[in-house]
């Protein structure tokens, strides 16, 4: 008796999509402003040493940890804030999102209170000498990025308690949760740069 031969099942073909815009947009961003970032760093780290009168950063600088803390954590926040969104749990995706402000928003207020000290009470300012330029050039370029990032956080939240903001624009609230995250990762480097290495050189 003749056994009935099995014909193969075809292989199935997967439809090849084109990469989402926001993503590739994002990621062009990034890796645009990460060597804007390099090239701030490397002049940093070039010209350390070089001033020729005070003040040094040994003598004006203080770590800032709890400023440090409360960025990095929003990094977290951020993630809890998505994970909601994607449950379409707003009360969640309210209260982490708000979160991630409030810490964004406490490492600014730092920042600012920094500056202050330095320019009125130290009288440290841009034309001070080159550490003072460096360090206000890039310290001062990613206090830029936070704010940009607070202002799409906080644009997201009010249009999110209008309801704008739904389960299927979770690709939107990612896009800002890669900046978020790249902004504090560039706050690694800078941090080490500017308040240990320079500390210590």
């Amino acid at each position: 008796m003749n056994e009935a031969k099995t014909e193969p099942a075809p292989p199935t073909i997967t439809e090849w999509k084109l990469p989402s815009s926001r993503k590739v947009g994002m990621i062009s961003l990034i890796v645009t402003e990460t060597a804007l970032f390099s090239i701030f760093v490397v002049a940093y780290v070039f010209y350390i040493g070089k001033s020729l009168n005070p003040p040094y950063p040994r003598q004006i600088l203080e770590w800032p940890i709890l400023a440090s803390i409360a960025l990095l954590s929003s990094s977290g926040t951020i993630v809890f804030a998505e994970k909601a969104l994607h449950k379409n749990s707003r009360g969640g995706f309210h209260f982490w999102w708000l979160a991630t402000i409030i810490l964004g928003a406490v490492f600014l207020g730092y920042t600012a209170h920094e500056w202050y000290e330095f320019i009125y009470h130290h009288h440290f300012t841009l034309a001070t000498n080159v550490f003072g330029s460096t360090f206000y050039s890039l310290v001062g370029l990613h206090a830029s990025h936070v704010i940009v990032g607070l202002v799409l956080l906080s644009t997201v939240f009010i249009l999110s308690l209008t309801g704008k903001v739904k389960k299927e624009h979770h690709e939107h609230v990612e896009m800002i949760s890669w900046y978020w995250h790249f902004v504090d990762a560039i706050w690694i480097v800078v941090f080490t740069v500017v308040y240990i290495i320079s500390y210590y050189a």
